[in-house]
């Protein structure tokens, strides 16, 4: 069993998120400490990108500070801000980046920096699942494992991604529209149903702003609620770190 796949074993659990460098990786460094020992079970750090397009209005903010920072926000240092943090906790780190950026750093040499950080995982939301093999041979030979997405979409696709996934699976919001394809799966009940047919690998699901819905708390392994700790970093900057725990140790609780 994975580091990641186990952070879920016999409990649902918390996914923390933030993006890295915002307001200052000094920060983001006492923000991840500060999640893990308020319950956290996984770490999810996004990359800072000038065109996160994966991502809503109040990430691709955080995007923006974190770029605009003195100093910028590199890949490099927000490796060297890892390399810092490893040894200090022991919750699996995974994180959420774009292909672009990581094709430029280089497969391998990436790869590796994950390795050499205590990185578990990375999450590429623009990576098409048919071109993965571009990339997956590298981070297997690393030990990184490639956080698969899904989204509403046929069973057959469904079925087809989460039979290779490592780590967990991260669905996505439904569409809640209607297609003129009867195989399509548009409601989060569905699309996990469909996962569980093939796998055990852990599922979570994003939601909302604020606490887990309760009608998909027996559905799912954990939960992420991207836009919460993001915005209270937003909110209270370099002072974030109280507000930041209580909101994990209550989100935690109510699991």
């Amino acid at each position: 069993m994975s580091k990641i796949t186990d952070a879920f074993k016999n409990k649902k659990s918390f996914v923390g998120f933030l993006t890295a460098g915002d307001p200052s990786l000094d920060k983001t460094e006492e923000f991840i400490m500060t999640m893990e020992q308020s319950g956290a079970s996984v770490i999810e750090i996004g990359v800072p990108f000038s065109d996160p397009i994966a991502e809503g209005p109040v990430v691709q903010e955080a995007n923006v500070r974190a770029l605009s920072a003195p100093g910028g926000c590199t890949t490099d240092m927000i490796f060297d801000m890892l390399e810092r943090v490893k040894d200090k906790v022991s919750v699996p780190i995974v994180l959420m980046t774009y292909l672009n950026p990581v094709f430029k750093y280089g497969y391998d040499a990436f790869m590796s920096r994950c390795a050499q950080t205590g990185v578990s995982g990375i999450i590429i939301p623009d990576m098409p699942y048919d071109e993965k093999e571009e990339i997956l041979p590298i981070a297997d030979k690393h030990g990184i494992e490639i956080i698969s997405l899904v989204a509403p979409a046929s069973k057959s696709r469904i079925r087809m991604i989460a039979g290779e996934a490592k780590g967990y699976i991260y669905v996505l919001p439904s569409l809640n529209a209607t297609d003129a394809r009867n195989d399509i799966v548009t409601d989060i009940s569905g699309i996990v149903s469909e996962i569980r047919q093939v796998t055990d690998t852990p599922v979570i699901l994003e939601i909302g702003v604020n606490y887990p819905e309760a009608e998909y708390e027996t559905i799912a392994d954990g939960f992420v609620v991207e836009n919460a700790i993001v915005n209270i970093i937003a909110k209270y900057g370099n002072d974030a770190a109280p507000h930041i725990a209580e909101y994990v140790k209550k989100t935690v609780e109510s699991l």
